[in-house]
């Protein structure tokens, strides 16, 4: 498995190619020059696009478009499908006018928009119902298309319902009750209210002003008492003080997503998973990442290993002495951090006693809504952006996943905000979530074409030091993390660390997605999770029969990850020695706007 051999000619000639290759966007037959003026174009493009692929959009639209012409039987069947609609709609209408009538169709679970009992009397349960089942036939008309690729289905499938939800009767105070009701008891004040909101944050949109925040690092968030023991170009690394006179013999080593701050894992003090640990006897390191900027465009992933994952365990071995630390890796971080026990294994570096995932993927070929954004010709599209910049920028990154959670995080936001005079909630997961941090352009750049499009991890062809890395390689434990409602790293894609590696694997299932579920402190209303340990010789369990048959659990799933840590962490002693100290948590990158 670690023989390079092992891989075709034609893959090994792909890992290895250079950055100059990369940078020229697979066509070496072009001239550096006319390379630039493709991506200077592209990137004067995306400004106006979105950063959304127009030519990707287009072969979307012309694949489906193609076989739904070229298939007259389906035609037919949204033909009738419509006919059917309108008749039901029809019926409907009449029925309500007289009084309460049972809805022909009732929005999916998670959609929120229709839920007040206003919405139930004429002429608004008529407006909703007809929106409703032109979005059912919609959905019918984009899906199900013969011969159409499942990525392009999607696409196609996406795009109808960002449109659709655009014109929601919900969006207008016209045919909205709640604004309309809101607006009569305030006399109108909550339409002032709403233009003077609407025009802040246009003007933040132009001027590219980061919205203000609640709660700041170092004061509101991020204040565990700790201590900065390393510093590179790329991290600082935080060693948190003991709470307990005793601690476990092996530390505890936190790697975040570099795509946002660390304090996700260290908020406001009741919701902080780092309190939670140094409370229970464990030394905790974290490392925090740098924002960084055009003169880091040519910082490479394999500089996100080295120089964070790696330089950080050198330190806790050094500082320490312990023979033995567990990591911690969350989203991208438990990417990184995958590999990097991948690669340890591989070259006999037995340091790390276990490895916990948090709602980290390693096998991207079904990583969820994000995928919708990721094929060869948006990555491309994305690479001149990057390339002029140096970076990718953080409103780049925003705008996607706005896009994905758009009734929550785009309409119906517009609506509380605008319409119903009701402000933003100031909490230290909102103003964390607003704190962005940007992303180099050649990191970004092999992240996506080596683990998204390639799925060069799960494959075994992911390079480091020249050599591939394979998941089996790693027999320690892992403790994998997913969470049920998870639009980054779906629950099911998560648990696919159990058929990849050969070792013990306790997988844990939690309710929420893919922040809210994992800052789960023991006491937060309606938590639940499931878990159980699949040992390495055991048979394969699918998510579905998982999920069926083992017990679900009231709470918080903290607790149980605590207890699982403490049995990998080695008896009781007295802390390690004072480290050197660079200063105090939460350190200078963090606060690096």
């Amino acid at each position: 498995m670690n023989d390079p051999t092992d891989i075709p000619p034609s893959e090994q000639l792909r890992e290895a190619s250079t950055w100059q290759a990369w940078s020229r966007h697979s066509y070496p037959e072009a001239s550096v020059e006319h390379a630039q003026v493709d991506l200077a174009l592209n990137a004067w493009l995306g400004r106006m696009t979105g950063y959304v692929s127009p030519a990707a959009l287009a072969a979307a639209w012309q694949d489906w478009a193609t076989h739904l012409l070229l298939s007259p039987a389906k035609q037919m069947e949204l033909g009738m499908q419509a006919l059917t609609g309108f008749e039901q709609w029809l019926r409907y209408s009449g029925a309500a006018m007289l009084g309460s009538v049972a809805e022909p169709v009732r929005p999916l679970a998670q959609d929120k928009r229709f839920s007040d009992p206003l919405w139930h009397a004429w002429p608004y349960n008529q407006l909703s119902q007809g929106f409703l089942l032109t979005q059912k036939w919609w959905h019918r008309a984009t899906s199900g298309v013969r011969g159409v690729s499942p990525h392009h289905t999607d696409v196609v499938t996406f795009v109808a319902r960002q449109l659709l939800d655009g014109f929601a009767p919900s969006n207008f105070i016209a045919t909205n009750p709640m604004a309309q009701q809101v607006t009569l008891a305030s006399g109108g004040e909550n339409l002032l209210h709403g233009a003077v909101r609407a025009a802040g944050d246009l003007r933040r949109a132009v001027m590219g002003d980061a919205p203000a925040v609640a709660c700041r690092p170092g004061r509101e968030v991020a204040i565990t008492p700790g201590k900065v023991v390393m510093a590179n170009h790329l991290v600082e690394l935080i060693r948190y003080d003991p709470q307990t006179p005793q601690v476990h013999a092996v530390p505890l080593l936190i790697v975040p997503a570099w795509i946002m701050k660390y304090y996700i894992l260290d908020l406001s003090p009741q919701n902080s998973l780092v309190r939670y640990l140094v409370e229970r006897g464990h030394t905790v390191y974290m490392v925090s990442w740098k924002n960084p900027d055009a003169e880091d465009r040519e910082l490479s992933l394999e500089d996100y290993r080295r120089l964070g994952v790696m330089a950080a365990i050198d330190t806790i071995s050094a500082q320490t002495g312990a023979p033995r630390i567990n990591a911690c890796g969350y989203c991208l971080g438990g990417t990184l951090l995958a590999v990097a026990a991948a690669a340890m294994a591989r070259d006999g570096d037995e340091r790390l006693a276990g490895i916990t995932l948090l709602a980290a993927q390693v096998d991207f070929t079904e990583p969820g809504e994000l995928s919708l954004f990721i094929d060869d010709s948006q990555v491309a599209f994305l690479e001149a952006a990057m390339w002029q910049q140096g970076y990718l920028d953080t409103r780049q990154m925003a705008g996607a996943f706005q896009l994905l959670r758009s009734n929550d995080l785009i309409w119906s936001r517009r609506l509380r905000h605008y319409l119903l005079d009701i402000p933003d909630k100031d909490n230290d997961l909102a103003s964390w979530n607003a704190d962005a941090t940007r992303m180099p352009y050649r990191m970004h750049s092999e992240y996506l074409r080596k683990l998204f499009l390639r799925n060069s991890l799960a494959s075994a062809r992911y390079i480091v030091e020249g050599h591939p890395v394979a998941l089996t390689d790693i027999h320690i434990p892992i403790f994998a993390v997913g969470t049920m409602t998870d639009h980054v790293a779906p629950w099911r894609s998560v648990y696919k660390i159990i058929p990849l590696s050969d070792t013990e694997v306790t997988f844990l299932l939690t309710s929420g997605g893919h922040n809210a579920g994992v800052v789960s402190p023991p006491g937060t209303h309606g938590r639940s999770y499931q878990i159980a340990t699949h040992g390495h010789d055991a048979p394969y369990v699918a998510p579905e029969t998982w999920q069926a048959v083992n017990e679900l659990h009231e709470g918080s799933w903290w607790p149980a990850w605590e207890a699982w840590l403490a049995r990998h962490a080695g008896p009781p002693g007295a802390p390690p020695a004072p480290a050197p100290s660079l200063g105090d948590a939460p350190g200078t990158y963090v606060l690096q706007p």
